[in-house]
């Protein structure tokens, strides 16, 4: 039974993920658009609104929603799983990415309403942020006790200086053409 629920945990939160992702490129979109003259701006802004809802309520909260119940329901299959310091640590960043996923609805309801707080750089910045998530929440799941903390937290901060130095490499190309 473990393995048939560890299947679907796996199975939601790469759907979970892709939501997350493709959610907050719409975000960078959907400000771009805001520079466009009108009509296009008015435009592109309703159909962006009906595609942040359509991705969000059929996707990514039914992909959380499973993939929270299948991570709980694998716990309750193998309470051992709680003793172990790996998973309170990997709990912690699901809690960051549960935050994430909250502050990118509020995002959609601002959004929705003509609330523009945060430029499209700044969102290219927040979209890498699920990837820091993604793969702190993997390494910890895939390999547990066999890496050293201290080399686990060196390598995140690397990868997250590496993200964030694409993201302002990108900009910069992106600002010469």
């Amino acid at each position: 039974m473990y393995q048939y629920i560890l299947a679907i945990h796996i199975i939601f939160v790469v759907c979970w993920m892709a939501g997350l992702f493709y959610i907050v490129r719409l975000f960078v979109y959907h400000t771009e658009a805001q520079s466009r003259p009108e009509p296009d701006r008015k435009i592109l802004s309703e159909q962006f609104v009906i595609m942040e809802r359509r991705l969000w309520n059929v996707i990514a909260i039914p992909s959380m929603i499973l993939t929270v119940a299948a991570g709980i329901t694998m716990i309750c299959l193998v309470p051992g799983w709680l003793k172990q310091p790996w998973l309170h640590i990997k709990l912690c960043f699901v809690v960051g990415l549960l935050v994430y996923h909250s502050i990118c609805q509020s995002k959609i309801k601002q959004m929705r309403y003509g609330l523009f707080t945060w430029s499209s750089t700044h969102l290219r910045i927040w979209n890498e942020v699920a990837t820091i998530f993604l793969f702190a929440i993997v390494f910890l799941a895939v390999i547990k006790d066999g890496i050293s903390w201290i080399y686990g937290t060196v390598g995140i901060i690397i990868f997250s200086m590496i993200l964030m130095s694409a993201v302002k490499i990108y900009k910069y190309y992106r600002m010469k053409k």
